[in-house]
């Protein structure tokens, strides 16, 4: 798919937080957060919005353990909205099983499925499925290749070093996309990027600090790799996700995201080791308008996304709503202005450029 220029898919990624609220303490049920998914990809869908993804987590703060069953949940009610996984822990499956869940997705939903695949930054599954941090690249390197000769061929013969190997069998059910869609998702490796340009493979790019035109030399990357191995730039995909809200003002948007924003962002810094905590004044700074938190008016997250598109081609962007719990209604909204406001905003924007670059 060749993507123009003044072309840029708006959508939405969630990791289905289960935190307790900043507020109140509560923590909603791992059910009632799956069900509040379905009903976000369903509005999202309805206000034209182009893709949904659900990250793989295996921890109590996430209810994204099968991000696969959660869309197909959505598939049968929604008519246009691409269903991705953001991502899906490769590393620590099973190459077969990811297919055979996203083809059959693929399958409900009429050609809407995408595999978002990564090593994942967070390694619980790894315990948990009986496989060691000492192999994180290899078996990432080694299911790749399975799962893209899967979706390039019926029938399958592939050897492995951690994976049984695999003689002249067949893969079902087949997806109607063919090939179903495979991105790489980095959160900013530059052997992963050059990974993905000599595969040919869209990529994703999680920008969650500093400044999302720092990724304009990976962007290079990506393309260079991709030219040296034969295929057409003109023709890649690229994403980034990033947090984000969008409010009826930028100072309701702000004062609503912050509280679940820095409660899990200090979680997760405790547990990697960061030293500093985020405030305000972190929270503040990233959201001005080279920082990478989108958090604002529906104007406002309108002009970074195009300054986003500017400074990096992107072909995709994510708004991942929400870091840590908030009130659903608040979230909905949100989808509802990123669809109706923000995304129109966005693409007029992008064809006046267009025009005026002719």
């Amino acid at each position: 798919m060749t993507h123009a220029a003044n072309h840029i898919e708006i959508g939405i990624s969630t990791f289905l937080e289960t935190t307790p609220d900043p507020v109140t303490g509560e923590i909603m049920s791992h059910a009632e957060r799956l069900r509040e998914a379905v009903a976000e990809i369903v509005l999202a869908d309805q206000v034209g919005l182009d893709v949904y993804g659900i990250g793989e987590h295996h921890r109590a703060d996430y209810a994204g353990t099968a991000p696969a069953v959660v869309l197909a949940a959505a598939a049968s009610v929604t008519k246009r909205i691409r269903l991705t996984s953001a991502v899906t822990v490769l590393s620590s499956d099973d190459p077969v099983r990811v297919y055979q869940a996203f083809s059959t997705l693929d399958g409900l939903s009429n050609g809407r499925a995408e595999i978002m695949a990564g090593r994942g930054s967070f390694t619980e599954s790894f315990p948990l499925f009986g496989y060691s941090l000492e192999d994180y690249d290899e078996l990432f390197e080694e299911n790749l290749e399975l799962l893209l000769a899967i979706r390039e061929s019926e029938r399958v013969t592939w050897r492995g070093g951690h994976r049984p190997a695999i003689h002249n069998l067949g893969v079902y059910p087949r997806s109607v996309q063919t090939p179903l869609p495979v991105w790489i998702a980095s959160g900013g490796n530059a052997e992963s990027a050059i990974r993905a340009g000599m595969l040919g493979l869209p990529i994703a790019f999680a920008i969650i600090g500093g400044m999302p035109e720092q990724f304009a030399p990976l962007v290079s990357l990506y393309k260079q790799a991709a030219a040296r191995a034969g295929h057409d730039p003109s023709k890649l995909q690229i994403a980034t996700h990033s947090h984000g809200f969008v409010g009826e003002t930028s100072e309701q948007a702000a004062d609503l995201f912050y509280p679940p924003t820095a409660a899990q962002m200090n979680v997760i810094g405790r547990e990697r080791g960061w030293g500093q905590r985020y405030d305000r004044a972190a929270f503040d700074a990233a959201r001005s308008l080279r920082g990478a938190l989108y958090v604002g008016d529906s104007e406002y997250v309108a002009e970074k996304i195009v300054l986003l598109h500017k400074n990096l081609g992107v072909t995709r962007f994510f708004l991942h709503v929400n870091v840590g719990t908030m009130p659903h209604r608040e979230v909905l909204r949100a989808i509802e202005l990123l669809g109706t406001k923000v995304a129109p905003l966005v693409r007029k924007e992008l064809a006046l450029n267009a025009a005026a670059d002719k």
